[in-house]
C-alpha cells in the first residue's frame, strides 16, 4: 500500500507543481502570522475570496497588535469578502489577544501551544506548523478527507482519523505538500460530484468508492 501511495503521489506532485498555489501558500515568504490569519479567514469560503480578504487586511494592519486597534465593525468591512465575516472577526480578536497576552505575541511553533488558542483548530495548526514552521505535519481539509477515502487508502469518518491514518500510510517527504496537492486534485478533477474520472492521471489505482456519477 505505501508504495501504491508513493507512486501516486510523485505522479500528482509532478502535475500540481505547476499550478498556483492556495493563498495560505502565498502569505507573504510565509511569515507565521500571516499564514495564521489568512488560514483563519479561508475556513468555508472560495480562495480568491480568502486572498481578497487576506490582502486588504494586510494594508491595515500587519501585527497582532495592529489588529486589535481595529475597531470590530471596522474589521468586519475590511474582511467581508472572506464570508461569515463577524465571527472571524471576533475569532482574529480573541486569536491576537491571546498571541499578545500568552506568546509574547509569536505565534507558537508547538501543536498543543497553537491548539490551546480558541478558534485555532487541528487543520490551521497544521498549516501553520507546515508552511510556516516547516514542521512535518498533515493538514486535512475536506479534500484531503475525501479523496484518500475515495481512492481507497483509508476508511475514514472525520478529518482527525484521516490524519491519524494518513500518519502511518503517508512517506513524511509528502506529508508537507499533500495539502496543496489534494486541494488542487480536488477542485481541477477529483471533484465532489462527478468527478472527471476519464483524464484522471491515477484512474487505474482509483477505486472510487462512493462514486455514482462520472465524467
Amino acid at each position: 500500500m505505501k508504495r501504491e501511495i508513493s507512486k501516486t503521489m510523485e505522479i500528482l506532485e509532478k502535475i500540481y507543481s505547476r499550478y498556483e498555489k492556495p493563498a495560505v501558500r502565498k502569505s507573504s515568504k510565509y511569515d507565521p502570522f500571516r499564514v495564521l490569519i489568512t488560514c483563519l479567514l479561508s475556513l468555508r469560503t472560495k480562495d480568491e475570496n480568502t486572498e481578497k480578504a487576506a490582502k486588504n487586511l494586510f494594508l491595515h494592519a500587519k501585527t497582532p497588535e495592529e489588529i486589535l486597534k481595529i475597531p470590530t465593525k471596522k474589521l468586519e468591512k475590511i474582511i467581508y469578502s472572506s464570508g461569515f465575516y463577524k465571527r472571524k472577526a471576533r475569532i482574529i480578536k480573541h486569536v491576537c489577544k491571546e498571541l499578545l497576552e500568552r506568546f509574547k505575541g509569536k505565534v507558537p511553533e508547538k501543536k498543543e501551544e497553537l491548539l490551546s488558542i480558541k478558534g485555532i483548530g487541528q487543520k490551521t495548526a497544521n498549516i501553520v506548523l507546515a508552511f510556516a514552521y516547516g514542521k512535518d505535519a498533515l493538514p486535512i481539509d475536506t479534500h484531503c478527507h475525501r479523496i484518500p477515502n475515495r481512492i481507497g487508502w483509508i476508511k475514514t469518518k472525520t478529518p482527525e482519523e484521516t490524519e491519524k491514518k494518513l500518519k502511518k500510510l503517508l512517506p513524511k517527504r509528502f506529508w508537507r505538500e499533500f495539502n496543496t496537492t489534494m486541494i488542487l486534485f480536488g477542485r481541477t478533477i477529483c471533484t465532489p460530484i462527478s468527478p472527471k474520472c476519464s483524464i484522471c492521471p491515477i484512474r487505474r489505482v482509483c477505486k472510487r468508492i462512493g462514486v455514482k456519477k462520472s465524467r
